[in-house]
């Protein structure tokens, strides 16, 4: 009689273990493993490759260039994060948070490219019925004989859908919907989700065509279900956001098909989500100089973003340091070097700080701003209006130089800047700019 080979897997993660265990290895989940039916651990040993393969290896000098051919989603801001636009055959992951606008992005992209491309585009919705999704769609002027709805989760009805039609691009609303009658388990189980994208990635690739998977995250923020649903697609995007604010941003965390240093900037209005035309003004605004406020250039991929760094300082018994779109650590390393350098007294105060429009930043080119905005505020100093600062400082007090300098100084060029306080002055600097250097902290002093 042949022995039973128990399986039992994680529903946090998707790890397995011959024995339960009461704590995943690998997530540290507690009480998250389950026994896969004999049925389940079947179809997962039927989706790993075949060691046994026809495939001869070749030399790479023998390889021809594959031609990638894309075609636009007629949203400009999405085409720059995808690398150019939409690719035949390509499978796209889409997270975010409940509400930050998903599900409109895509249907408002199936009806551009269904009205302007004349493609037939499937909108598969396991979440909403037929009206709900019209009503949206109508409301994004979305609406044409080319966008095909089906609301279903069974995973062969999909399949028979996607088989009888030539569409070019499919959107799945979500993932965790989707359920194939081949596995016992519920939809949205690490098996469901596992089986459920491993099919849609052989169809798009048999197929030769694009499909979009909405997946729902977890309160970590990372996209719900298996680390593997990651690695299957070809490209992960997240939408960032506060659902209550009209930006929106879409990040490239993966992309075969381009680089993921780019980002996409949306406005939600009443037609839905639009291509911001103009960054930089989303996040600053003239207007007169204040105390606290410093003005910094961020590059968010190859596009420079003018924003406003302020910072309060408020004398209090009991010190609190609090940042908005800005790394606290970060934050508490800069005013350790105030303390030291410049001999100011803040673990006496309050020190906050924000980043204006929203935005976070993953850069260190603020930091000179950043240092600025708070001995503005500390002295009751206004800085000048028309003045930016660009710079890192290192922990001995440096200030060093960034990188992409005369793509960022271009952009202050274009809203009428006339000062900037840099590190190194570049050998070509816009004519209407006066650029200082300064190469310690304690200079900054001098421009106050």
């Amino acid at each position: 009689m042949a022995k039973k080979t128990s399986v039992f897997e994680c529903q946090f993660c998707g790890w397995q273990s011959a024995k339960w265990l009461g704590k995943c290895s690998s997530c540290g989940s507690w009480d998250s493993l389950i026994e896969l039916k004999p049925t389940q651990i079947k179809i997962i040993q039927s989706t790993k490759s075949n060691p046994q393969s026809s495939s001869n290896a070749i030399p790479i000098t023998q390889v021809s260039f594959e031609n990638i051919e894309r075609f636009s989603s007629f949203e400009e801001e999405l085409d720059i994060v995808l690398g150019g636009g939409i690719v035949p055959g390509g499978l796209y992951l889409i997270g975010g948070s409940p509400g930050v606008g998903k599900s409109t992005l895509l249907l408002k992209i199936a009806g551009e490219i269904a009205k302007k491309a004349h493609k037939k585009i499937l909108y598969v919705s396991g979440e909403e019925s037929a009206g709900q999704i019209k009503m949206r769609a109508s409301r994004l002027g979305a609406i044409s004989e080319a966008l095909f709805l089906l609301n279903e989760i069974d995973l062969h009805i999909i399949q028979n859908a996607l088989n009888e039609q030539e569409f070019a691009l499919c959107v799945i609303d979500s993932i965790q919907t989707i359920y194939s009658p081949d596995i016992t388990s519920a939809p949205g189980s690490i098996s469901q989700v596992r089986e459920v994208t491993f099919a849609l990635m052989r169809l798009a690739k048999e197929r030769n065509i694009s499909i979009f998977i909405i997946g729902h995250i977890t309160k970590e923020g990372s996209i719900a279900g298996p680390r593997i649903l990651e690695h299957m697609v070809d490209c992960v995007l997240y939408f960032e956001g506060d659902p209550s604010r009209e930006l929106r941003m879409l990040r490239g965390f993966k992309n075969r098909f381009g680089t993921t240093s780019e980002i996409g900037i949306f406005e939600m209005k009443e037609g839905g989500l639009v291509s911001a035309k103009n960054a930089s003004k989303l996040f600053f605004t003239q207007k007169s100089a204040q105390a606290g406020s410093a003005i910094a250039v961020i590059l968010e991929g190859s596009r420079a973003l003018v924003i406003e760094i302020q910072a309060l300082v408020s004398e209090s018994a009991y010190p609190k340091r609090s940042c908005t779109g800005f790394d606290t650590n970060r934050l508490n390393m800069l005013l350790a070097l105030l303390e030291r350098k410049l001999e100011l007294p803040l673990g006496r105060y309050d020190v906050f700080v924000n980043v204006a429009g929203g935005i976070k930043i993953s850069e260190p080119s603020a930091d000179l701003a950043v240092i600025a905005s708070i001995i503005s505020s500390f002295r009751n100093r206004v800085l000048n209006a028309k003045t930016a600062f660009i710079g890192e400082v290192s922990l001995v007090g440096d200030i060093r130089e960034v990188s992409n300098i005369d793509t960022r100084l271009k952009e202050l060029e274009s809203y009428g800047f006339n000062k900037v306080i840099l590190a190194k002055k570049p050998s070509n600097p816009p004519s209407t700019l006066k650029c200082f250097e300064t190469n310690e902290v304690s200079r900054i002093l001098e421009w106050m």
